[in-house]
């Protein structure tokens, strides 16, 4: 039976239009089934370039875009985010940390609503700081834990405190393990990623403009993260694997670790070995789509 995207929201029934500003989008004005209703796969990541090459990458892929074909920004109305398509695949920019992230998946899931898309996989990309790992190493996410280490999002709504689970989907992990074992390109684990709200102190860094503990401090912290199975660090997944949860939503996070935080803050691996960093959550995401498909 197909899987529709399940709106918690009975509000937006009432609705004549839905406009989604930070797409600069609205059910008045565009066919959102036309546009978007024969999407599968939905891949996000901070950066707008990246989530242009990112479509750039998958079209050549699956052999649906000529070399140097050019994709445009489906969202060139507004300056907040960028979104990309080709063939059944959605490429979009979510910006940097919980809130911003938590604004595009509003939108994006009313989105796939509004087109009457089913049976989607959402596949967060991007970026972490890894620990115990060596810098390159993917890890896909088996929970979302918070700076304590639990399994949760805490957020105030009304005034109230909300805790929300923040599993995601293990079959979905196994199958993007499976894909990284058959590529064998790059060390691959499922672990933990604890998600917090700032770069800095909420990730025990030495180098910010604030910080008020020693460096044996933060290394127990670290250490007490991984003995947890923490295995990374970054800013996005909590609210992401929230808010997929309650839109039944099949979702993955899958991030590059740019250095092993036991050694180090900061990141000083030279731009050319960054670059080949970043392509692998994307070599990775490609794979599965393209197996997914019947194309690998």
């Amino acid at each position: 039976r197909e899987n529709f995207i399940h709106l918690c929201n009975p509000h937006l029934e009432k609705m004549k239009e839905d406009i989604l500003y930070h797409f600069a989008l609205g059910t008045g004005t565009h066919d959102f089934p036309t546009l978007f209703g024969d999407v599968k796969f939905v891949c996000v990541g901070g950066s707008p370039s990246r989530m242009k090459a990112f479509i750039a990458y998958i079209a050549e892929e699956l052999g649906l875009g000529s070399p140097g074909c050019d994709y445009p920004n489906i969202c060139a109305g507004t300056d907040r985010y960028a979104m990309y398509k080709v063939g059944p695949v959605l490429s979009v920019s979510h910006g940097m940390g919980i809130p911003s992230i938590s604004i595009m998946l509003h939108e994006l899931i009313k989105l796939l609503y509004h087109a009457k898309c089913s049976d989607i996989t959402i596949i967060r990309i991007g970026t972490s700081g890894g620990i115990g790992l060596e810098p390159g190493s993917v890890v896909i996410t088996r929970q979302s834990v918070d700076a304590t280490f639990k399994p949760q999002l805490e957020q105030v709504v009304l005034g109230k405190t909300v805790i929300r689970s923040t599993n995601l989907d293990e079959q979905l992990a196994q199958e993007l393990m499976q894909c990284s074992k058959e590529i064998g390109q790059f060390n691959t684990v499922i672990g933990n990623t604890m998600c917090t709200l700032d770069f800095y102190e909420g990730q025990g860094r030495l180098d910010g403009a604030i910080c008020l503990y020693d460096e044996e401090e933060k290394l127990q912290y670290l250490k007490n993260a991984y003995d947890s199975g923490v295995r990374n660090i970054e800013m996005e997944s909590s609210v992401f694997a929230a808010m997929c949860n309650l839109s039944g939503v099949k979702a993955a996070v899958v991030c590059v670790t740019l250095l092993n935080r036991l050694e180090g803050d900061q990141i000083s691996s030279p731009h050319d070995v960054l670059v080949e960093y970043q392509q692998r959550p994307q070599k990775l995401v490609g794979y599965f789509i393209k197996k997914s498909l019947g194309k690998a």
